[in-house]
């Protein structure tokens, strides 16, 4: 069972809806490097070629180190999960540390670690989407999990994120 691939999520929607919305679509705060612009719409580019997003997801790429979840930590990444399964979800991924962690690791590994942020909330989407029971921790453990089995799916496809 690849939780990116369940389809349990055909209960929730009727695709031939005129109305319902599907995809996964970017948006990029003025100032984000090129670099991670460049590396997050490619990595996008194959996520929508490789699996479908039956209700749309916005990821809004944010030039801040960190990012107020609505608990009011400070994170690297969120997903918003809106109750009504017919509202529709977002991400927001924060980019400000990509120069640091560049110095720190090399340009593919920072830009690695911010597709893993892309690849973590998007796992988060696909749980809530097909109604996924586990708990915080789980729900943590499994989007880490599938951020890693995703990443490694692009490694194998590109040379360079």
């Amino acid at each position: 069972m690849h939780i990116w691939t369940l389809t349990t999520w055909e209960k929730y929607y009727d695709l031939s809806n005129p109305k319902q919305r599907t995809g996964l679509r970017t948006r990029f705060e003025k100032g984000i490097d090129p670099e991670v612009r460049a590396a997050c719409l490619r990595f996008c580019v194959w996520l929508r070629a490789e699996y479908f997003f039956p209700i749309r997801i916005p990821i809004y790429f944010k030039q801040a180190e960190r990012i107020r979840a609505m608990d009011g930590e400070m994170v690297c990444a969120t997903f918003f999960e809106p109750i009504n399964k017919h509202d529709e979800p977002y991400a927001r991924v924060a980019t400000g540390d990509y120069q640091q962690l560049k110095e720190e690791m090399g340009r593919d590994d920072a830009l690695a670690s911010v597709l893993l942020s892309v690849a973590h909330e998007l796992t988060h989407y696909f749980q809530w989407i097909n109604d996924v029971k586990l708990t915080t921790i789980g729900e943590e453990r499994q989007a880490s999990r599938y951020a890693r089995i995703i990443l490694d799916e692009y490694a194998d496809d590109v040379e360079h994120p």
